[in-house]
């Protein structure tokens, strides 16, 4: 996924004090930031200040923020440390019988027995392959965009990639999702 020139444009805008410009950035990406956070928290408390928290950290790179990137792939590793810190705050605070079992499927989806068994098998899959898995195709990342945003190989995440698709068709549970 190239650079959206709209987000080029809009990054300029802010650069040049136009508070509106901030604003849409917020309104266009908060939805994804919001979804992995939620993936990385299981909780949607943390994923909405973990939601804040990335848009504050952008900010703060304004006036002179320059966009090399798609502004997901730059904000990835962003919500991904802030979201994991939360949930290891969330983790310190409770105790182990309140912790959910494993991390909720996306929340949009609305097939509850689909999403139950595609997160049981997801949660199968080392934390490794399973991130480089939902960001390809739950975040529509291109390879090199995940490679940039984890800062690995391509030939790594290539590889990740490829087990993780493998593990799953031959997990029982989510092989019915995979077209032969």
């Amino acid at each position: 996924m190239p650079i959206d020139p709209e987000d080029l444009n809009l990054v300029a805008a802010v650069n040049r004090g136009e508070a509106d410009a901030f604003e849409i950035l917020y309104l266009r990406h908060r939805d994804w930031v919001f979804r992995l956070a939620w993936r990385f928290t299981g909780c949607e408390q943390d994923a909405q200040d973990v939601l804040q928290e990335t848009f504050i950290y952008l900010f703060r790179k304004f006036p002179g923020f320059a966009l090399t990137a798609a502004l997901t792939t730059f904000l990835y590793p962003v919500v991904k440390h802030l979201a994991l810190t939360a949930r290891q705050k969330r983790r310190r605070l409770m105790s182990q019988e309140d912790l959910p079992e494993s991390v909720p499927a996306d929340p949009d989806i609305d097939n509850r027995a689909a999403r139950g068994e595609l997160a049981e098998a997801l949660a199968r899959l080392p934390d490794d392959r399973r991130e480089v898995l939902l960001m390809r195709f739950v975040d529509g990342l291109t390879l090199d965009q995940i490679a940039q945003a984890l800062q690995l190989p391509a030939g790594t995440v290539k590889s990740r990639l490829y087990r993780a698709l493998h593990a799953l068709k031959d997990d029982p549970q989510a092989r019915k999702y995979f077209q032969e």
